[in-house]
């Protein structure tokens, strides 16, 4: 799937032989961040998020998604756990919401994604 026009994509990696990755980053007004990650089916998904500026988000999305995300960090929180992952590319956005964005506030931020258990045959 293409990214949407005005979202930078940036892939995760996971240095050999860990299970997860942590990014420390920032982003400012209207800028959006998909960090891409591939999975197998039947793994365990874990997102832990810490924002500098409490108008900072993130969603996750399944593979195949055309926007349609399964957390929604606004309603649901910093923390996203999937235990049973489906086979594909994954999409953790990262984006602040309109109103800080249309005062191009800026925001820091920890994002710890990891991928535990073997894929399932």
């Amino acid at each position: 799937m293409a990214a949407e026009p005005g979202i930078q994509v940036k892939q995760v990696q996971f240095k050999k032989g860990s299970s997860g990755s942590t990014i420390k980053a920032s982003i400012k007004g209207e800028q959006t961040i998909d960090y891409k990650l591939r999975t197998g089916a039947g793994q365990v998904l874990t997102v832990n998020f810490k924002p500098s500026n409490p108008s900072t988000y993130f969603n996750v999305l399944p593979p195949g998604s055309q926007g349609e995300a399964i957390h929604i960090g606004s309603s649901a929180g910093n923390e996203f756990k999937l235990d049973s992952t489906e086979a594909g590319e994954y999409s953790v956005r990262v984006y602040l919401m309109r109103n800080a964005a249309r005062r191009n506030e800026h925001s820091n931020y920890q994002l710890k994604i990891d991928v535990t258990g073997s894929p399932s045959k």
